[in-house]
């Protein structure tokens, strides 16, 4: 493979794509009308999920110059260097295995000489063993009871994750097991999260790769500081440095690989879960960073998960371009981006259990591809990235859906919806109008994920809201352009193999713009340097008069002020 990225933009497919663009005049309702076959050519299936690209901006012609474009690019070639253990990320010169953590047992892989099976499968035997420990009553407290709440200390990639698949899978979590989530330094966040537990029946997982990421180590001590306070507090344990150290030792574990320093915080070694470098931390859920979730939802679902991922990255892998959905919806977002003028990308959820999954693909994404250089270090040249945001619907339609519909800006939106509930509720009563008695709430709920998909492709018209008998003057406030484009994803329920699919798909959605902008999605430098900053800038906050003023004027004033109001 070329040490440089194809230049997407000298490529002729964006040539065409750009003529495409200048010609194109949307008009979904006209070419529904006039080809009956679009929405089963423009729909396909990728293991479970059911995804309609039909409702997009997208026609036959566009459609075959974006895959000439994926193919001029090397899309295949570098998912195949990808998969194969290449360090193409470039910055870290590290391979890039994430699919790795989800590949069956006793498929061999040797990459820079380490036996990727072989670990993978040893790690995933430790946390499991260790998550049945804690389910079954084995592991327990310092006073001999077992474990009720986990506590999961991340952030970023150690703490979306987790605490996203973890309301995901909700319904499938053990009676008697929660698991709760800090990752903000904002000290409110471990006050509020400890607020109300018993310490003799938490435990925490101090998830950090390295056991030095600012904010999750300084909420350790505060948890550790917590714990032991309680503990006395309680007549749990003695005050003494043995009592001390045996609290911590049972009700701390850790996911790290730095055993020096997860040993020095008083955790024992043998209970710390690794993953290695060439898993990043938006694509670590599915390595021991999941240790929360083996525990709450057990090692089988686990597995279900890490099935449902693999599932994806086998399509990923064999399907063919043109029938390749994480392949043509990564195009489709190029397509947006570099050609319709779309910044920002709307997740909308019908499934209350994935409210945190756009969070979670903020991370994925932005961090992924917000970048301005690409991976040999040249300026990129073209528009990379776009802004990823939404909530569950009904409720984002009585919040933002408004500029969706009818403002000014593009706004490209994925509907996801599963059929089958995890709570089969009927309204026994109904309204006495729309919702008649007995109703299926979720099918209620679902006949709005349809009819705004509907609504958003093809509007209202001017003559559609007179015929209403609306007077004159209020017609065009009430008319609805149509050709906002939505991607439909219907899946059968929301179970562990599923949500494995929907992340894996976006995953490998991000790798395919990634590809094609020629940029390295897989570091981060632009999180260092105000990690960096706030290190240089902590001393003058705390009062330190010649740090304060080697503080730029604004930043200096802002610290003088923020401590007058400290008092």
């Amino acid at each position: 493979m070329s040490s440089s990225p194809v230049d997407a933009t000298t490529t002729s497919a964006w040539a065409d794509l750009t003529k495409h663009s200048e010609a194109l005049q949307p008009d979904l309702r006209g070419w529904f009308a006039t080809d009956p076959g679009r929405a089963s050519r423009f729909s396909f299936e990728a293991a479970d999920l059911y995804v309609d690209l039909s409702k997009n901006l997208l026609t036959d012609e566009v459609l075959t110059s974006l895959l000439e474009l994926a193919e001029e690019v090397g899309v295949t070639q570098r998912r195949d260097a990808m998969l194969a253990g290449d360090h193409i990320n470039v910055t870290e010169d590290r391979a890039v295995l994430h699919t790795a953590l989800r590949r069956p047992a006793g498929q061999p892989l040797t990459v820079d000489g380490q036996d990727i099976d072989h670990d993978v499968q040893a790690e995933l035997a430790k946390m499991y063993a260790f998550a049945e420990k804690v389910r079954s009553g084995e592991w327990t407290g310092v006073t001999g009871l077992p474990v009720r709440t986990i506590v999961n200390i991340g952030i970023g990639g150690s703490d979306l994750g987790p605490v996203m698949a973890y309301e995901a899978l909700e319904p499938y979590v053990a009676e008697g097991l929660r698991a709760r989530f800090v990752s903000n330094i904002d000290p409110t966040d471990v006050a509020q999260k400890t607020a109300d537990l018993d310490p003799t029946t938490t435990l925490f997982i101090v998830a950090s790769k390295t056991f030095g990421t600012l904010e999750t180590l300084t909420n350790a001590r505060l948890a550790r500081e917590w714990l032991l306070r309680s503990l006395v507090a309680a007549g749990a344990i003695e005050d003494t440095e043995e009592g001390r150290r045996d609290a911590v030792a049972k009700h701390f574990v850790a996911v790290s690989t730095a055993l020096d320093k997860v040993a020095a915080f008083g955790i024992d070694p043998a209970n710390a879960f690794g993953f290695w470098d060439w898993v990043g931390g938006r694509y670590s859920m599915d390595s021991a960073i999941g240790t929360s979730l083996a525990i709450t939802i057990g090692p089988d679902k686990f597995a279900e998960l890490l099935a449902g991922f693999r599932a994806m990255d086998e399509h990923f892998a064999t399907a063919p371009l043109a029938q390749n959905v994480p392949v043509l919806m990564g195009l489709l977002n190029v397509w947006y981006v570099n050609f319709r003028g779309a910044h920002t990308h709307a997740v909308l959820p019908y499934a209350q259990q994935l409210h945190r999954f756009a969070a979670y693909l903020q991370q994925l994404t932005m961090e992924s591809n917000g970048k301005s250089v690409r991976w040999d270090g040249s300026p990129v040249t073209s528009d990379t990235g776009e802004v990823f945001w939404g909530e569950p619907g009904t409720n984002g339609q009585h919040a933002f859906y408004q500029l969706i519909h009818q403002g000014t800006r593009l706004i490209p939106a994925d509907f996801i919806a599963v059929a089958q509930p995890a709570y089969p509720l009927v309204d026994t009563e109904g309204d006495g109008g729309a919702v008649a008695a007995g109703a299926d709430v979720h099918g209620l709920f679902l006949a709005n994920f349809f009819a705004q998909t509907k609504a958003l492709a093809f509007g209202k018209t001017a003559d559609e809201v007179r015929a209403e008998g609306t007077a004159e003057a209020l017609v065009s406030a009430r008319v609805f352009s149509g050709n906002r484009p939505t991607t439909s994803i219907l899946a059968p329920a929301l179970t562990p193999s599923v949500l494995g699919q929907l992340v894996a798909l976006y995953e490998h959605i991000t790798f395919v713009q990634g590809v094609v902008w020629g940029i390295d999605s897989f570091d981060q430098w632009g999180v260092e340097l105000g990690k960096k900053l706030a290190l240089e800038v902590a001393p003058a906050v705390a009062g330190d008069e010649s740090a304060l003023a080697a503080q730029d004027a604004s930043t200096a004033a802002l610290i003088t002020k923020y401590r007058e109001l400290r008092g």
